[in-house]
């Protein structure tokens, strides 16, 4: 009988271990997840900066040929620049507006012959497009970890785990068709 009272002790000791090594198990990778996504952000954030700040040198090249348009431009893209990029949301808000400063800048550069030959000019739009590039991978690398993140979340019997320790599922970055319009061709000639 005592046997018996041992061994049935042991054996929810044991199963006791088993699950607490599972929560704990499970919690590290949830927060490894919610960390690479808060990183991937980070990543798309430094790549829209670097967008903003190749749009001023444009803006700045362009004040030589418009002066008006371009400081109407500058002090656009000085405010917009301040918007932190902490959610999908802040993303997809930061990538229109690009695209709305970008237009004007294009649509000033059409007006303005000399400014499309300008050498300046033809290196920040080289670096835009590498920009672009940057942007496009790490929202890549966001959306994957999202995903894994996710499933973690929905998936019994982590999702457990998850709801118990206040994790939710990520949004993912999406394109929308007007915007995938609306952004003009960096190279046309190309």
């Amino acid at each position: 009988m005592v046997t018996a009272l041992v061994i049935l002790l042991g054996l929810i000791v044991f199963i006791v271990i088993v699950i607490a090594l599972y929560i704990f198990s499970t919690q590290r990778s949830l927060v490894t997840l919610d960390e690479n996504c808060k990183n991937a952000l980070g990543q798309i954030e430094v790549q829209l900066n670097s967008r903003w700040d190749a749009l001023m040198a444009l803006a700045k090249t362009a004040s030589a040929y418009a002066k008006h348009e371009s400081e109407t431009l500058i002090n656009v893209i000085a405010q917009r620049r301040q918007t932190p990029v902490v959610t999908a949301a802040d993303v997809a808000a930061q990538e229109g507006e690009l695209s709305s400063v970008f237009s004007r800048l294009m649509a000033i550069s059409e007006a303005y012959p000399n400014l499309k030959a300008d050498g300046m000019f033809l290196k920040t739009m080289d670096s835009i497009k590498g920009y672009e590039e940057n942007v496009r991978l790490s929202r890549m690398v966001y959306n994957d970890t999202a995903t894994r993140m996710n499933r973690m979340v929905r998936q019994w019997p982590s999702s457990f785990v998850a709801n118990m320790l206040g994790f939710g599922q990520k949004d993912y970055l999406t394109v929308d068709e007007a915007q995938k319009k609306s952004m003009p061709d960096l190279f046309p000639n190309q």
